[in-house]
């Protein structure tokens, strides 16, 4: 059976350390504790003390003084797992925790996860292939050489990177290395770890590259697995789960984030908040339990953000300043077709183009495979059609040689409404309202990535009145608006009560109006 020595890297909270240390090595395995050297001593003593006859537990030999962005991160590391190895030969895997991860599934079903599998476990991605660096620097954090932490000592930080940019005191990466970036949060073979440690003693100048670039936490580890084991044995992922928000900061978890965790692909999770003493109780004892299984769903990120953007009002692209002062044409007319059910929104597209001319276009700003012509790059990708959408409907209003146009809208997007809304083209709404069953809904979690094939019924039961209440609240939002032109068919109407909003929207006559509103199975799933 696999047996694990956690490397624990922490600064704060040495209740939580202790706790951590006790509850991990009560399943018969290890923990090595790198402790930061710029951390409370009194907190450090008290780990030590309470900890000192636990001989599962040990602790590094040479404390570093960490700095985010700083080769004192790997150093610390690097010393945790020289005392792991040294003091426990028996132990199989190496695992890379923070003090603020908990795990998420129970030891019995990690120590069989890692047993059923023989590899190692690290995000590594080609440093300058890959899309892994949003933004920010790239080549300038291993080309430069970086001495001082640019949190704490950034003007000495940039001033040092001017002036080598100034000078061209650039450097070669070694040639035999190719460097790769991820996750610091890994699980490696006891084989790979050793390997490691004698790659360290021997390749002194790899060392010292990588100590004066920038944040080697994300590139040491991941570079040299890669050049010492073959891409076989590397499972290229973590078996941490952690997410970041929009802004970058990562994701903190509280007491009602239980379920989701147990649900995913992981076996440890990071941030768990300090208040969360309800969360950390749970997973403690799930931690300790045996036969328990797990329904694998992995729709956390996604249903995360799903959640975490209700409530949100707000653009997600800004308007450029050609955008603002650009109108679609003082003599065009735009027709907004909204409906959730898009498929319900086609058929009705499909009949208005049997009695009229106008071109109709689906779901442009929605679905990425939509029909468009080309109009030079600009249609290429959702992201540019929403940045520059007045452009792109100026452009299709020409391209058709017409002054009516005809799109359809999800009713999340509310800013494209109200930026077209408010142009001096005349513009007009048919909000289609439909009925929206629970198969309806379980289909669109699932297409919208909240839900998996696996996802548990529980959780199910408990997302599609959350999901059903946000689809009325974007229909509420626009009705909140008080845009001109808006009518409505509602699913449900006799179809005679909707041919009238179909005459005014289309300027068309009552038996053109009626062909469409007639039609059979419109509504149907």
């Amino acid at each position: 059976m696999a047996k694990i020595a956690f490397i624990l890297l922490c600064h704060k909270d040495p209740e939580a350390v202790i706790k951590q240390a006790q509850r991990l090595t009560a399943a018969g395995d290890y923990m090595a504790i790198h402790f930061d050297a710029r951390a409370s001593a009194k907190a450090f003593a008290e780990i030590t003390r309470t900890l000192k006859d636990n001989p599962r537990v040990v602790f590094a030999t040479r404390r570093e003084k960490c700095g985010w962005g700083e080769w004192s991160l790997v150093q610390a590391t690097l010393n945790a797992i020289q005392a792991a190895a040294e003091a426990f030969p028996d132990a199989s895997h190496f695992f890379m925790l923070s003090g603020d991860c908990m795990p998420i599934k129970s030891a019995e079903y990690i120590h069989q996860f890692l047993d059923d599998r023989a590899c190692d476990f690290i995000e590594s991605h080609d440093y300058f292939e890959s899309n892994w660096i949003k933004t920010g620097w790239k080549e300038e954090r291993l080309i430069y050489r970086h001495w001082f932490n640019e949190r704490t000592q950034k003007k000495a930080f940039y001033a040092m990177f001017e002036a080598q940019k100034r000078l061209g005191l650039t450097r070669a990466i070694p040639d035999d290395i190719q460097v790769m970036i991820g996750s610091q949060w890994w699980c490696l073979r006891r084989r790979t770890v050793e390997a490691i440690l004698d790659f360290v003693a021997e390749r002194r100048d790899v060392v010292r590259f990588f100590k004066t670039t920038w944040i080697p936490d994300e590139t040491f580890f991941q570079t040299i697995v890669r050049h010492l084991v073959p891409a076989t044995e590397i499972e290229n992922r973590t078996l941490t789960f952690l997410m970041f928000s929009d802004y970058g900061m990562p994701v903190t978890f509280y007491n009602d984030h239980y379920d989701l965790l147990l649900s995913q692909d992981y076996l440890f999770a990071r941030k768990i908040s300090p208040e969360a003493t309800e969360l950390k109780r749970r997973l403690g004892v799930l931690y300790a339990s045996e036969g328990t299984e797990f329904q694998i769903s992995n729709e956390g990120a996604s249903l995360y953000h799903f959640l975490s953007n209700r409530g949100r009002i707000g653009r997600r692209f800004a308007l450029r300043f050609w955008e603002n002062e650009a109108s679609l044409g003082h003599n065009r007319e735009l027709l907004i077709v909204v409906c959730k059910k898009w498929h319900v929104a086609k058929r009705v597209l499909e009949r208005i183009r049997q009695v009229t001319n106008v071109p109709c276009i689906e779901y442009l700003f929605n679905e990425e495979a939509t029909a468009l012509p080309d109009l030079g790059g600009i249609q290429g990708s959702l992201s540019k059609r929403h940045r520059h959408r007045r452009a792109l409907m100026r452009m299709l209003f020409e391209y058709y040689g017409t002054d009516r146009l005809i799109i359809c809208l999800d009713p999340a997007n509310l800013d494209l409404l109200q930026d077209f809304c408010t142009d001096s083209a005349a513009t007009r709404l048919l909000e289609i309202d439909c009925h929206f069953s629970d198969d309806f809904l379980l289909g669109h979690a699932q297409r919208t990535g909240l839900a998996g094939e696996r996802t548990p019924r529980e959780t199910i039961d408990r997302l599609l009145p959350t999901i059903r209440h946000d689809l009325a609240y974007e229909s509420d939002k626009i009705r909140d608006a008080n845009f001109a032109n808006h009518v409505m068919m509602r699913e449900g109407n006799p179809s005679e009560l909707n041919v009238d909003p179909l005459v005014e929207f289309l300027s068309i006559t009552r038996d053109k109006a009626e062909h469409i509103a007639t039609a059979d199975h419109i509504f149907a799933d």
